[in-house]
């Protein structure tokens, strides 16, 4: 890849990750016979169509001297196959290639098109999009991002490329037992065909590499690799995506689409616990709203790379008809000092009114940290409880509430990155807001009664 790369992208100076050599070693191994399925999950923009469906073809028909094999390359439009199928033809008919390998590699006159060309040895790249395979059949079939974005969000669109790939990619292999299969994709919904082929064990091969490490879903494959990333949130590939660039982008794309594209961990648009369509936007609160702020404290200062964690503050209102309102979200990422300063402010908008639920940590220098707080909020009704139970079950109580058409959000700019966050539970990359929207519903608002105005 290193040699070929001026000959593929003249323009562009080649940036190497360890990530590239990590895919190398499984698409290597298919060469080798070890495995024949294989799925890959990156983020976008790691060179994975460079890598799988330009340079592997051609390393294989070259340096490892099989150009009888047949790459069958599939993508979700035709389009975008034939631009990789040009880049292979350019490559193997370049000056470089042909004065290591081009008495083995040559092209058939008769059949060298930009979608189809051939080798005298009976090779072929042949380019074709997702739906399009009947009446093709190859060594290894190669389908790089096989649905796009807005296919992944029509359920009409991912399940018949599902359906699909169940009842059709497996008949146009050359040799059932020895002929591969690799999907290499970005994450772009729960049930998309990354999903499919790991809810159904189909028997592939796993190389997963998230853009933020994340130690608890660190990748180890069959074939001996293991993500060697140590620290949490530390970076798959800083030299082309640096901390700024990756925050600029999980801001621009939302909470949803950074889980499943940049983490590979996505939660369907619509929503697991919480659907989308279950939150109604409103342009002023009723009256006689009684109102708790709650907080999910994140005072971490940045860690090997990674920053702070947000802190959160929503301020949930019931409504003497028993409806809940989030009136408000304020959310940052702050040093320790800073997070105090933002309940401190805020408090004094909101008024003595309202009351604040703050988290205490488990622990002596949580519940220090709790009493200072309260102590900073005197003339305020502030209290800290610990948590209990894991975040899905805290948020339970609260969903049962959104999907009865019980909870409604007042409009601001807000909205959307708590709608992602929510929609995204608990998959998503960011869990602060939930997690204060739980504390705020557990809360009473008033001495005796909780926000349901029960005992």
């Amino acid at each position: 890849m290193r040699r070929a790369w001026p000959t593929v992208e003249p323009g562009a100076p080649y940036i190497h990750g360890w990530h590239i050599d990590a895919v190398a070693e499984h698409l290597e191994a298919i060469t080798a016979g070890r495995i024949t399925r294989l799925l890959i999950n990156v983020p976008p923009g790691s060179m994975k169509s460079l890598l799988a469906g330009v340079f592997w073809p051609a390393w294989e028909w070259g340096p490892r001297n099989r150009p009888d094999l047949r790459t069958l390359a599939v993508s979700h439009t035709r389009a975008l196959a034939i631009r990789d199928n040009l880049r292979t033809r350019r490559l193997v008919t370049s000056d470089w290639y042909r004065a290591l390998w081009g008495e083995r590699v040559r092209l058939a006159r008769d059949q060298n098109r930009k979608q189809r060309f051939e080798t005298t040895a009976t090779g072929l790249r042949e380019a074709l999009a997702a739906g399009s395979i009947t009446g093709a059949r190859g060594d290894r079939v190669i389908l790089d991002d096989p649905i796009s974005v807005d296919g992944a969000n029509s359920e009409r669109v991912r399940e018949a490329v599902n359906r699909w790939f169940l009842e059709a990619v497996p008949t146009r292999l050359n040799d059932p037992a020895r002929s591969a299969i690799v999907v290499i994709m970005q994450r772009l919904h729960a049930r998309d065909l990354s999903g499919l082929i790991l809810a159904r064990d189909l028997g592939y091969e796993h190389l997963m590499l998230p853009m933020e490490f994340e130690r608890e879903r660190r990748c180890v494959t069959g074939i001996g690799f293991v993500d060697p990333r140590r620290q949490e949130g530390e970076l798959l590939f800083p030299a082309r995506f640096p901390r700024a660039v990756v925050e600029r982008d999980t801001a621009v794309m939302g909470a949803y689409a950074a889980a499943g594209q940049f983490q590979q961990r996505p939660a369907p648009r619509e929503g697991g616990l919480f659907k989308r369509h279950w939150f109604g936007l409103v342009r002023a609160l009723p009256a006689g709203c009684r109102f708790v702020r709650a907080w999910d404290l994140a005072a971490s200062v940045e860690r090997a790379g990674r920053p702070p964690a947000f802190t959160a503050g929503l301020k949930l209102g019931r409504a003497p008809d028993g409806h809940l309102y989030v009136a408000d979200v304020r959310r940052d990422r702050l040093s320790p000092g800073g997070v105090v300063r933002m309940i401190l402010a805020t408090a004094a908008e909101d008024g003595p009114e309202c009351r604040i639920a703050l988290p205490q940590d488990p622990g002596q220098a949580g519940k220090a940290q709790a009493q200072d707080l309260i102590r900073r909020l005197a003339g305020y009704d502030a209290r800290a409880t610990p948590e209990s139970g894991d975040k899905a079950t805290r948020a339970a109580p609260v969903s049962a509430q959104a999907e009865a058409g019980n909870l409604h959000l007042l409009e601001g700019p807000w909205n959307e990155a708590f709608l992602d966050e929510v929609a995204s539970f608990p998959n998503g990359a960011f869990l602060d807001q939930v997690d204060a929207l739980s504390r705020a519903f557990g809360t009473p608002s008033e001495a005796r009664y909780g926000m349901l105005g029960v005992l």
